[in-house]
């Protein structure tokens, strides 16, 4: 099992930039992919990030692809969603979320964090 927790998220104005992390304990070897979802009020979940944890390859959703940025620090077992730019749209509950299967970012993931919402003011 993976255990994953959110922090960072808050309340922030439009523009402005803010740091959420993912930290990941457990069997983390079992993590070959990790993405960022967030789900607004009144929508479906969206998968807006994800990277491969080896490789630290990564792959963004247009709605926040120039904005956002994922990382990850091997050491710490964390993963870090960096987002500038910040818009009214992106207020959302925000969860990372982990497999270990190879295929698509867009397939089933295993494990999932607690969420952490963000709040964009204008």
């Amino acid at each position: 099992q993976v255990q994953l927790v959110e922090s960072g998220g808050g309340l922030v104005q439009a523009g402005a930039s803010l740091r959420l992390s993912c930290a990941a304990s457990g069997r983390t070897e079992n993590m070959n992919i990790a993405a960022w979802f967030r789900q607004a009020p009144g929508k479906e979940r969206e998968l807006i990030g994800a990277v491969t944890w080896s490789t630290e390859n990564t792959w963004y959703a247009d709605s926040v692809k120039g904005r956002f940025a994922i990382s990850r620090d091997n050491a710490k077992n964390t993963m870090y969603l960096q987002m500038n730019s910040l818009k009214r749209e992106d207020t959302a509950v925000y969860y990372c979320a982990a497999r270990k299967s190879w295929g698509p970012v867009s397939g089933a993931y295993d494990y999932w964090g607690q969420g952490t919402q963000v709040t964009v003011s204008s």
